[in-house]
């Protein structure tokens, strides 16, 4: 009987062990579903851990029934070998889903839907960086301890740590602009410069931090595209981080409106609009006459919101609200192109339209102009008009005269 049950006990043994796995799985799971029964978020998030959890635990016990039932077989020692790195790839899969769990246990702490969520903001983007790169280690040590239980690698071992300098010089750099954008992402992690969700204006463009990787940055912008950039974009280039601090901004509006702008009219309608919408957050309500010239007042307003969206509606719900309350109470504070005519003296015709005249030209000279004076500088003279030196210079290029050839046809008369 016994010589019947040998061939068939590690058999035997490994589907024992793959249900002694399946079962201490699910007993562990739901001791910590209940552990954590008051934090629901948590159930969706450990299953992620629920396969690789049965499967570290199956290839354990196999390995171990293994080893005590055919531990003297001669096809042993291969077998063990590719559990043992089914084994170290499980364990490695499980941590990876052990460090979701825990990242989601703490951003579920600290919600990012509130007000003030500056400081709920910066922890997710540290969280969601250190399990990257948390992720990627366990990855190189798995992968690496995979690879040492061949002998033929760990021999290999010893001439690859001998020249460890020069590899790492040479990977260094070969990797230099990648591992710059990898120590920039860690910088701007760690050092709070951005955060996930946070405000900004790159390249002229207006948008909220989408992602933050250990290489680059992706920014969701105002129409919905999305700005990638290398993380040393950030550490070396100025933007505008519009929630470093707090998310409270202000924003301006401005018209340009005739002389005749009901300046307290205005006043006391954007105190209406501001007190009747949820926008403002009463900070500030401004408004102010900021320039006078060129025939135009500038009227700036100055108003407050508790973030950058609920600013930028209200400043288009202020300009919207103040065009229409100019149109229908004051449409004479619209602006206005003025020009002006000299008034016409001229008779009237008979069908009452005034006749346009041109007076003469008189120089200074003519009677009605006895009582000019030069300048006193005669070289700030007109050249034929403005002063008695312009008329004479004037005459000087008038002619004879007709006086002149009557004088003259007299003359020829009396020879002849």
């Amino acid at each position: 009987m016994l010589d019947v049950l040998n061939p068939a006990l590690p058999f035997i043994a490994t589907a024992l062990a793959v249900v002694a796995g399946l079962a201490l799985s699910w007993l562990l799971r739901k001791i910590v579903l209940k552990l954590n029964r008051k934090r629901p978020e948590l159930q969706a998030t450990s299953r992620v851990a629920r396969q690789p959890l049965r499967l570290a635990l199956c290839l354990l016990g196999v390995r171990t029934a293994l080893g005590l039932t055919a531990g003297s077989e001669t096809w042993h020692a291969g077998v063990d070998h590719l559990l043992l790195i089914a084994l170290i790839g499980a364990v490695a899969w499980l941590a990876i889903a052990v460090l979701l769990i825990v990242e989601a246990a703490v951003l579920t702490r600290h919600s990012v839907d509130v007000a003030d969520n500056r400081r709920a903001r910066r922890l997710r983007t540290q969280m969601i960086l250190a399990r990257r790169i948390a992720v990627a280690l366990v990855v190189v040590l798995a992968a690496g301890t995979a690879m040492l239980t061949f002998p033929a690698i760990q021999a290999l071992g010893a001439g690859l740590l001998a020249s460890a300098g020069v590899i790492s010089i040479v990977a260094g750099l070969a990797a230099q602009t990648s591992l710059v954008n990898v120590f920039a992402g860690m910088q701007l992690a760690f050092t709070d410069a951005i955060r996930v969700d946070d405000v900004v204006v790159v390249q002229k463009e207006w948008g909220r931090i989408e992602e933050i990787t250990l290489t680059y940055v992706v920014v969701h912008l105002w129409d919905d595209r999305r700005l990638i950039l290398p993380s040393t974009y950030f550490t070396t280039t100025p933007f505008e981080n519009w929630t470093r601090r707090q998310s409270e901004v202000m924003g301006t509006v401005e018209f340009d409106l005739d002389w005749r702008a009901p300046v307290e009219d205005m006043r006391t309608e954007l105190r209406r609009v501001l007190a009747g919408t949820e926008l403002w957050d009463e900070r500030v309500g401004v408004l102010q006459i900021t320039d006078a010239t060129g025939g135009f007042v500038r009227v700036r307003i100055l108003v407050s919101a508790a973030d950058s969206a609920a600013l930028f509606d209200l400043r288009c719900l202020v300009r919207e609200t103040m065009v229409t309350f100019l149109q229908q109470n004051h449409p004479q504070a619209l602006p206005h192109q003025r020009w002006e005519q000299a008034a016409d003296s001229s008779p009237a015709n008979d069908d009452g339209t005034a006749t346009r005249r041109r007076a003469p030209l008189r120089g200074l000279g003519s009677p009605g102009a006895a009582g000019a004076r030069p300048p006193a500088d005669p070289h700030e003279s007109q050249l034929f008009t403005g002063s008695i030196e312009a008329v004479e210079r004037s005459r000087a290029f008038t002619g004879p005269g007709e006086e002149v050839f009557e004088e003259r046809d007299r003359n020829l008369a009396a020879h002849n």
